[in-house]
């Protein structure tokens, strides 16, 4: 089978895994117990049944379930996701709000993860059994398993409370007003290196917090790839017809044990839409993970639904294409 074929079928198998996730999604939340109504009564207050009538009209609670189903499966298909229960406003309108946050910060964090983790892991790998060997994997098993929260706040603590170098909260200096949109509205400095400033002075902290715990897992799997390829026949016989040695790690054994770096890249980037909820939460950074955690505390049904089914379509075409790139490094590989 061609690349070509290949693709055709893969195509239509994520069609289908895509139509089974909508529906997936839309029973799992449409089961949940308990009812995004109780969010808009006062505790003790007599619930009038008029007011519940009209609540479940307004958000589309009255219909029978598979009449929910329809309007939910059109929303999803055409990327309108209906209305937020929490704040009244289209859900597509907020993720374009929080969309440069969250990429700003988790986009970041992983790619500097991804490179430091790789130049690191191959470098430790080349000197295994040494002390730098010992060393980095020491501080990689410390950082991949301290939770990000605890890091987060250890940083916080001695950057921000005790020394005072970088702000506590926010993804923005509070003086440009809402941090939510974006372009620049009419309080936001005009220079752009102000921007650019305002913005990495409030993304110091949290991105360290992702950096030290992501890094870590990507130094001990190049580690773990590169000392199995060093040993494989082809390593030895490009040492010895003299190639430099970054030629051989590089482009001889990175490249030829890559597969599962990339499987972990791609899953990487396709949940990077998510955000870092946790870490979020700490430095109260207005992304994609905040407002999901909101989302879930305020039983905001419409916007989980819409966030889940984007994160699946990423993940389905982030594994489709580690599927293509598996074929173009590895020659052994046939697509069937």
């Amino acid at each position: 089978m061609g690349l070509r074929e290949y693709i055709a079928r893969r195509v239509i198998t994520s069609i289908f895994i895509v139509i089974v996730i909508i529906s997936l999604n839309f029973v799992i939340f449409d089961v949940m117990p308990g009812s995004p109504l109780e969010t808009f009564i006062q505790p003790g207050r007599i619930r009038d049944p008029a007011q519940l009538e009209a609540l479940k009209r307004m958000f589309g609670l009255d219909k029978p379930p598979h009449i929910r189903y329809f309007i939910y499966l059109k929303n999803m298909l055409t990327f309108n996701f209906g209305i937020s229960f929490q704040s009244q406003k289209p859900i597509a309108a907020e993720i374009g709000e929080r969309l440069l946050n969250t990429f700003l910060l988790v986009g970041l964090s992983t790619i500097i993860s991804i490179v430091l983790g790789i130049i690191i892991g191959v470098y430790v790998a080349y000197k295994r059994g040494s002390l730098i060997d010992t060393g980095a994997v020491l501080f990689s098993l410390t950082f991949y398993s301290l939770p990000s929260f605890w890091i987060g706040m250890v940083l916080l603590m001695i950057f921000a409370v005790n020394l005072g170098w970088f702000p506590v909260a926010g993804a923005t200096p509070r003086e440009w007003g809402d941090p939510n949109i974006w372009p620049t509205p009419p309080q936001w400095p005009k220079d752009w290196l102000e921007i650019i400033r305002g913005r990495l002075y409030h993304l110091a902290l949290p991105l360290t917090t992702l950096v030290l715990f992501q890094v870590g897992g990507y130094i001990l799997l190049t580690r773990a790839v590169m000392i199995e390829t060093l040993t494989e026949d082809y390593v030895l016989t490009a040492r010895a017809k003299g190639l430099p040695e970054r030629t051989v790690l590089f482009k001889h054994a990175l490249k030829n044990g890559s597969l599962p770096l990339i499987t972990q890249i791609a899953l990487a980037f396709g949940f990077m839409f998510s955000g870092a909820i946790i870490s979020e939460q700490v430095f109260t950074y207005r992304g994609m993970g905040w407002w999901i955690w909101n989302a879930i505390a305020m039983q905001d049904y419409p916007v989980l639904q819409a966030v889940f089914y984007i994160i699946a379509l990423c993940v389905v075409a982030a594994n489709f294409i580690a599927d293509v790139i598996y074929g173009l490094i590895d020659p052994r590989i046939k697509y069937g």
